[in-house]
């Protein structure tokens, strides 16, 4: 029986004048297209896909979502411990193709929180203790409660402890690019051999500063692209925050500290280096989208495989056994980040365009542009769409652009090809 194609709109964390604010300093805007394939499994096998969700929170807005596929049902849901958004698909046995595309847009703000008060507040650690509590992988006893102790020694208050143990990890800690993914997390085990990547900087954070009274957790996420088109398709991130009573959470990334002390050859005592110490401490730069957090996750609908170390890659099981979400290119799933300017514009090329056709349906494509013919545009407005040009409707192509974002449109592309590279 022909499975036809079906379209959810989904309106959550939606807002229509997302991209019409000017840009802030210290603020990045995107538009970010996730396409999944899945058609390389048996046909007669079960597949099922969840996806961490986006949504717009303090720090960050999320707007005209879409998402298309072939999938035979698809839902938001949330799993029930950490309330993480998840977007679920599932194709049953019998199914030829297997796909899927979410597109949406963000807008992210740059956190400062450098400025903290000097007297705390009273606090019920009742209240925190999720983020209290040891996970699978980050104990809060034995060997890290001991470290930790040796780390807060003389130390008083909730600030105090978080700032030594920041330093501690930021000084102890190394980025390890061989590392697979973000890392595991796998807290004694980074112990006593301290290199990793993300998770595992910031696990060994995480347990430190629980051993010592100190609430804190991992978000987990991906990096907009600094490029007008960017494949972000591994560029996921960890980061960490951990709160201080009576002024809230406050962000961390002594991760991002290692990481770009060994892109820029900086040692630790170099002026730069202090500078991404005091930046990191109170601090996230705006090139990153929140997606999830907690640890020792059961997803909803429930997973047949155990509860995930974290939610920061897509999920997937073909007759309930696990796919390696490490491995993109196994598990086939790419992810496209177009940058946007003050007006909400993004550019692009030919050959992303060519990856639009095939990734997304329902795309719009606008071409030839010519001056005196406006396009039809179909209704929904949250469909992608592409204003192809040559080089001498340029400026017709970006004034249409404009034009289009100005009527509710917010994923707007325009792609600006030479067309003597193509004529013989």
């Amino acid at each position: 029986m022909k499975r036809f194609l079906s379209t959810m709109t989904l309106a959550l964390a939606c807002l229509p004048m997302f991209l019409c604010r000017p840009i802030q300093a210290g603020a990045a805007s995107g538009i970010v297209v996730m396409h999944f394939d899945l058609s390389r499994h048996d046909r007669d096998q079960e597949v099922k896909l969840w996806i961490p969700y986006p949504v717009s929170s303090a720090y960050q807005e999320i707007g005209s979502v879409r998402v298309s596929g072939d999938y035979a049902e698809s839902a938001l849901y949330a799993d029930a411990v950490f309330q993480n958004p998840i977007l679920y698909a599932r194709w049953p046995g019998g199914s030829d193709s297997r796909h899927l595309t979410l597109s949406f847009t963000a807008r992210r703000q740059e956190v400062r929180k450098d400025h903290l008060p000097r007297r705390e507040r009273p606090w019920n650690k009742v209240d925190f203790s999720r983020w209290l509590g040891p996970t699978s992988l980050g104990p809060v006893d034995g060997q890290v409660a001991e470290l930790a102790a040796r780390i807060t020694r003389g130390k008083k208050g909730v600030a105090a402890k978080a700032r030594a143990i920041y330093d501690w990890t930021c000084e102890n800690m190394y980025r390890d690019p061989k590392t697979i993914g973000c890392g595991k997390g796998d807290v004694c085990r980074l112990l006593k051999s301290p290199g990793g990547k993300c998770t595992d900087i910031h696990s060994v954070f995480v347990a430190l500063c629980r051993a010592a009274g100190v609430p804190a957790r991992e978000i987990f996420g991906i990096r907009l692209g600094k490029e007008p088109v960017e494949d972000i398709t591994g560029w996921q991130h960890c980061w960490a925050e951990f709160y201080l009573p009576g002024f809230g959470w406050v962000p961390v990334d002594p991760a991002d500290v290692r990481k770009l002390m060994l892109k820029k050859k900086l040692g630790p005592g170099d002026p730069e280096t202090r500078r991404l110490r005091e930046y990191f401490w109170g601090g996230w730069d705006a090139f990153r989208i929140r997606l999830a957090l907690g640890r020792d996750i059961y997803l909803s609908p429930r997973q047949q495989g155990p509860p995930l170390n974290t939610f920061g890659y897509p999920y997937a099981e073909v007759n309930g056994n696990p796919l390696d979400f490490y491995a993109p290119s196994a598990f086939a799933y790419r992810f496209t980040a177009f940058r946007t300017d003050e007006n909400g514009l993004a550019r692009t090329d030919d050959r992303t365009v060519a990856l639009l056709r095939e990734q997304v349906p329902g795309l719009v494509i606008v071409e030839p542009l010519t001056a005196d013919v406006k396009p039809e545009l179909p209704p929904e407005r949250n469909r992608l769409v592409v204003l192809n040009s040559g080089t001498e409707e340029a400026q017709t192509a970006l004034a249409e652009a404009k034009r289009i974002l100005a009527s509710g449109y917010e994923k707007v592309l325009v792609n600006v090809h030479d067309l003597s590279k193509t004529e013989h």
